[in-house]
């Protein structure tokens, strides 16, 4: 019976059910109905980013200032460089619909909903990595699935991007320690917790699914949640909180958040501090470089001699003072950010002069997922350390798997659902870091294959592959050489 209902699926999984007639914008305009403002609805003879018309200009939004709207900037954002990105091998005629929530307060909640002619059945809901727009995932996550049918939809978290301040501005924070130029987050703003995060990949997959069924005349036969850096820690809690929405999830370099150190608010300042001594002589044996490691980041890579660029250079650059300010500034608003320090920040000692354990316990990941999850994250990421993040989220999930099967042995519960944990050998956060060191790792296509494999667990009961270790220009293998963890952080 079991070999059945897989094979079953797997016939489900390779037969497109293309629509009674074609998928038209006046059907899922009226189904979504109020449930939408402003929508812009428009046949497209290609759903692919070899569309042009597919990803929209930045600054295209009417009414909103520049970098508040950037859908071309945050599709390359967690994609590789050019020559690494999704193949695109056909055209996908179908519908896209982009529109904002009309439920928002704040009026910045964003939805876009691609429903392809010949559709399998299925639909992938994506999440939005940093506080990037709905066309994140154009280049890594839609371009894959659409072309093998699926209808994709993804959202914003609820929340625009950014815009340009000063600092005079309370809640602007500057680029980099050495920068001049300050920018203000929206979800540093008022009715912007974090804690929408979930809320709005929920409300987009239930308006997808209504969207899929007045498109097709059928809802999707299975739901999937995908995302990227805080697009994954979206993915863990669509699988936490939603199941009756998602049938599994993929998670590449998801944020993990707990209440309990460490956290990002632990890792980031002892990394902010110590860069400039380490940087004075980029001394592998430094203390300075020593305590950076010892936050829980990987090793440095450095080019020239003397070292003229740096991978922590990179980050510090570009994502550790602004995201530390940027998180600061909405868990902990009364801790002057620039008078007190952003690299002084003790997130345990302000647990008893603020509310920030407190705020970030309402939106923290539980670990207890109710549907099958990959996580794929990098051994050199310098933003989220895999051992505070990745592998963090992966003993929670273990500690309650362990509570559930000591419940169903004594007579109660039920088994866990799957999960695994492939990690990159030299992966890091930032794909297109590759092109300046040759030596770091891809993890899209990983990505990518754990999707594939994900759908093979759910619809045909496929037995995921270990926990592993994947090598440097390996792939996620049945029979893996290093299971469980990578067991260095970087090789050559």
């Amino acid at each position: 019976m079991s070999r059945l209902v897989g094979f079953a699926a797997l016939f489900l999984f390779l037969v497109p059910f293309p629509a009674d007639a074609a998928v038209t914008c006046d059907s899922v305009k009226k189904a979504l109905g109020s449930s939408l403002a402003d929508v812009t609805c428009f046949e497209s003879t290609d759903l692919t980013t070899a569309n042009p018309v597919t990803t929209p200009a930045n600054d295209s939004l009417p009414g909103l200032p520049p970098f508040a709207f950037t859908p071309q900037t945050d599709r390359s954002v967690i994609s590789p460089a050019v020559g690494d990105r999704t193949p695109i091998t056909k055209k996908v005629p179908g519908i896209q619909l982009n529109a904002y929530i009309a439920s928002d307060p704040t009026g910045q909640a964003r939805f876009l909903l691609r429903l392809p002619n010949d559709w399998n059945g299925r639909l992938v809901v994506a999440g939005a990595s940093g506080t990037r727009s709905e066309f994140n995932g154009d280049f890594a996550w839609s371009d894959y699935v659409v072309q093998k049918g699926y209808a994709y939809a993804s959202q914003n978290k609820g929340v625009l991007n950014l815009q340009l301040s000063t600092a005079a501005d309370p809640l602007a924070c500057r680029l980099n320690p050495a920068s001049g130029v300050f920018v203000r987050f929206y979800d540093n703003e008022d009715g912007q917790p974090f804690t929408r995060w979930a809320e709005y990949m929920v409300k987009a997959a239930d308006l997808a699914r209504n969207g899929v069924k007045a498109g097709y005349g059928r809802w999707p036969a299975f739901t999937y949640a995908v995302g990227t850096s805080n697009g994954g820690y979206q993915v863990r809690r669509a699988v936490e909180i939603a199941p009756k929405l998602f049938d599994g999830g993929v998670d590449w370099e998801g944020t993990f958040v707990d209440e309990h150190a460490p956290n990002l608010l632990t890792d980031l300042p002892p990394a902010i501090l110590n860069y400039p001594d380490y940087s004075s002589g980029f001394s592998a044996t430094s203390t300075a470089a020593k305590n950076i490691q010892a936050a829980g980041y990987p090793p440095d890579l450095t080019i020239g001699t003397p070292p003229t660029v740096s991978l922590w250079g990179l980050y510090s650059a570009q994502f550790w003072e602004v995201t530390q300010c940027q998180w600061q500034k909405r868990l902990d608003p009364t801790y002057n950010t620039y008078v007190s320090g952003t690299s002084t920040y003790n997130y345990v000692s302000r647990l008893s002069v603020s509310d920030v354990g407190a705020q970030t316990a309402a939106f923290a990941t539980t670990g207890d997922i109710q549907r099958p999850l990959i996580t794929v994250a990098g051994t050199m990421d310098a933003l989220l350390p895999i051992d505070h993040h990745a592998r963090a989220y992966a003993r929670n999930v273990a500690a309650i798997a362990a509570l559930s099967k000591g419940n169903q042995g004594n007579g109660g519960g039920n088994l866990p659902p799957a999960y695994r944990l492939y990690e990159v050998q030299n992966g890091n956060h930032i794909e297109t870091f590759k092109v300046t060191f040759p030596q770091l790792e891809l993890i899209q296509p990983h990505a990518q294959r754990a999707f594939d494999l994900l759908v093979g667990q759910v619809e045909a009961g496929t037995t995921l592959p270990p926990d592993q270790c994947i090598p440097r220009g390996g792939q996620i293998s049945a029979a893996p050489a290093q299971p469980g963890h990578c067991a260095n952080l970087q090789v050559p």
